[in-house]
């Protein structure tokens, strides 16, 4: 009976982990096609480059308030609740792109996606702690979760080009996506979820998560997970429009960019276990951040045939930075209190991949061109890397990742 039990429950985390991979991979498909529609949202609104950049930090800001004030939720009324109301919100705004063509009309829509985002994200992420017996198998888990958001991070913007190519509206992206969530929902339904194993009686509300704004881990993984995510949404946001008017020797390999970029991302992070059962986190993130500030700097100091090379080329050390960081974050606490920090570090994940941009946006406006937004990226790489160095030195959560799950 006991060999019964556990295989009964080994079936339910494998069908709640695949469920999980196929949230983020559809998230991953809408969020990371940014780069690809904004050109043809300046094209076809004749915007700046820092208005063009609203499709991308409106989503953002929306997926951070979220997640600052309905990341408790995954912890108080359950993860399958929150996943179900997030999905079903997620879907509802992907149709509604078909009832209009003003670009204010899409903002709002994109805000109201973002509020989905963040539901049902902390909702996931708070369930990967419920079936992780260990810090290291939570890493693990997250590392491959993110590996299928990479793989809808190439999908997403392969589709746009497609429909864009083929003469037909972006906006069917998001029908796709909306079809897709409905399947999800039915998926969430069905599935049969852990219970939630209380650690203390402490109320859970919003005041709980701004108390747990105050913790210096939840801080300082969010502080690092923020420079992190400045660094590499500069990539998909912005460089397919640095390399648009390249015409160098490398024009294939240029047009060819962000697919290398998410391909490598992507394959890295599935490789994300392997690597981190064979050498200490610690120093993988301080070793992966400084390749990823020497490719930051050699495009800067090199230029553009530079660039055309090594911004592609980050995305294989960005690979396992953010999951693994995310997880080593959350893992600090206890696991009925996952889905609140998750909403806590996914607050600083979106303020960062709004606020980002934007700046890049504004400096390339002022100065003339995008290239000057990537010297502000690259100051954000080099930060990241001074971080995971003291991170490495110092090592200050040694003592809350060395014990096993709650």
């Amino acid at each position: 009976m006991v060999s019964d039990s556990k295989g009964c429950d080994n079936r339910n985390h494998t069908r709640i982990r695949v469920l999980t991979y196929l949230m983020f991979f559809m998230f991953a498909m809408t969020s990371d096609a940014v780069g690809v529609i904004i050109p043809e949202l300046i094209s076809q609104f004749g915007l700046s480059m820092s208005q063009a950049s609203a499709f991308h930090y409106m989503p953002m800001i929306f997926i951070a308030m979220s997640g600052l004030f309905l990341g408790f939720l995954a912890d108080k009324i359950g993860r399958k609740l929150t996943i179900l109301l997030g999905l079903l919100l997620f879907a509802l705004a992907c149709f509604m792109f078909a009832l209009g063509e003003s670009f204010y009309y899409f903002l709002f829509l994109l805000a109201f996606v973002g509020t989905a985002i963040g539901v049902f994200k902390t909702g996931a992420l708070g369930l990967i702690g419920d079936i992780s017996t260990s810090s290291k198998q939570h890493s693990s888990t997250m590392n491959t979760v993110e590996g299928y958001f990479g793989v809808g991070a190439m999908i997403g913007p392969s589709i746009v080009s497609y429909l864009l190519i083929s003469g037909v509206s972006w906006k069917y992206l998001y029908f796709g996506a909306g079809c897709f969530c409905l399947v999800l929902c039915w998926l969430a339904y069905r599935a049969d979820y852990p219970q939630i194993k209380r650690s203390s009686t402490d109320a859970i509300n919003l005041a709980s998560t701004f108390k747990m704004m105050k913790n210096p881990y939840a801080l300082g993984f969010s502080l690092a997970i923020g420079l992190y995510v400045a660094t590499e949404v500069a990539i998909y946001v912005w460089m397919p429009t640095l390399l648009q008017s390249y015409q160098g020797d490398y024009t294939t390999l240029a047009a060819y960019a962000l697919t290398i970029f998410f391909t490598l991302r992507a394959g890295g992070r599935f490789l994300g276990g392997w690597v981190l059962d064979r050498f200490p986190w610690q120093q993988v993130m301080f070793w992966f951040s400084f390749a990823i500030s020497a490719c930051y700097l050699g495009s800067m100091i090199y230029g553009i045939e530079a660039a055309v090379i090594l911004l592609p080329l980050s995305g294989l050390f960005m690979s396992m930075m953010y999951p693994t960081l995310n997880s080593k974050g959350i893992s600090c606490f206890p696991v009925d209190q996952h889905g609140s920090v998750a909403g806590v570090i996914l607050f600083f994940t979106a303020v960062s991949a709004a606020v980002g941009p934007l700046l890049m946006g504004f400096v390339g406006d002022i100065f003339g061109h995008v290239k000057y937004g990537f010297y502000l990226a690259t100051g954000f790489a080099i930060l990241l890397c001074l971080l995971s160095g003291f991170n490495l030195v110092k090592d200050p959560a040694r003592h809350l990742l060395t014990a096993e799950a709650h």
